[in-house]
């Protein structure tokens, strides 16, 4: 693209900003816009997720364990130290919720420490013009895992508690009266004290994970315009000079954007555990 039109700075990084969509959205919400680059991304990360641990599930032997079993092994027993230490009552979804979700939102984080133009080029030959490979940096992905989790803390809220119970703890704490009318005049206050702290939690866990990964994503292309400098001056030493630049810091951030998606993949599944944990928890 760039031996064709030389793209500036500014242009480059609007291009990789912009989805494969099946249309152009009208407004800010338009339900019937299609990311298929996020779409198709997540899914396949999440096929080799499931086939991943299906193959060690299938392969695991009774003696010592080979390399990958290990591994595994050892990441089901981390994720299942979580829960325990978190969530004391018996719940068998929590366990392989959290795996599914760090292990999922971590391959969606990797794939940012991948050259930002690898994929894109080979996307271009196929004949698309566009590819964001980074599933976690797209606020529609995020929003709708966070919004599964908060569909299972109504759930599970209701469930153990009932829909009165529900509803009680909505309505009649943290100010309570034992005078009736009392009681109901602070029900307004205490819906509004904790109908805040329940709607922040989805968004809290999608803006938490886009806004980190979309500030590595857009670290990783400031640096790939040095590139776009030092190509167009290769004969001069300020050409190679960037180019030298550029290898050096995104060798750099390329660590340090890896343990931040490390990070966010733990906070997400720690979050989740703790919050299904409080929706099951009676006060």
């Amino acid at each position: 693209m760039a031996a064709e039109q030389p793209l500036t700075a500014n242009e480059y990084i609007l291009h990789h900003l912009t989805y494969l969509t099946n249309k152009a959205p009208k407004g800010i919400l338009d339900l019937s816009v299609i990311n298929w680059d996020s779409v198709l991304i997540s899914l396949a990360l999440g096929l080799i997720f499931v086939g991943a641990f299906y193959l060690a599930a299938r392969t695991a032997t009774a003696g010592v364990p080979g390399k990958f079993q290990n591994f595994v092994e050892i990441l089901v027993e981390f994720v299942d130290n979580q829960v325990k230490d978190t969530f004391h009552g018996t719940n068998k979804l929590l366990a392989p919720l959290g795996l599914t979700i760090f292990c999922w939102v971590f391959l969606f984080n990797f794939m940012d420490v991948l050259p930002v133009d690898l994929l894109p080029l080979v996307a271009r030959g196929a004949g698309a013009g566009h590819l964001k490979v980074v599933p976690s940096t797209d606020l529609n992905v995020t929003f709708a895992m966070s919004l599964t989790v908060f569909v299972l803390i109504i759930y599970y809220s209701i469930k153990v508690k009932g829909l009165g119970g529900f509803l009680g703890e909505l309505t009649l704490q943290p100010f309570s009266a034992k005078n009736p009318v009392v009681k109901a005049l602070l029900v307004p206050a205490n819906l509004l004290l904790e109908i805040v702290p329940l709607l922040a939690r989805p968004l809290s866990l999608s803006l938490r994970l886009y806004g980190n990964l979309f500030a590595g994503e857009m670290i990783f292309l400031l640096l790939a315009t040095l590139s776009l400098s030092g190509f167009h001056q290769l004969s001069t030493m300020s050409g190679w000079f960037f180019l030298v630049l550029q290898v050096v810091l995104a060798a750099l951030w390329t660590v340090f954007d890896f343990l931040i998606g490390v990070l966010q993949a733990f906070i997400f599944m720690v979050l989740t555990i703790v919050y299904l944990s409080m929706a099951q928890e009676r006060h």
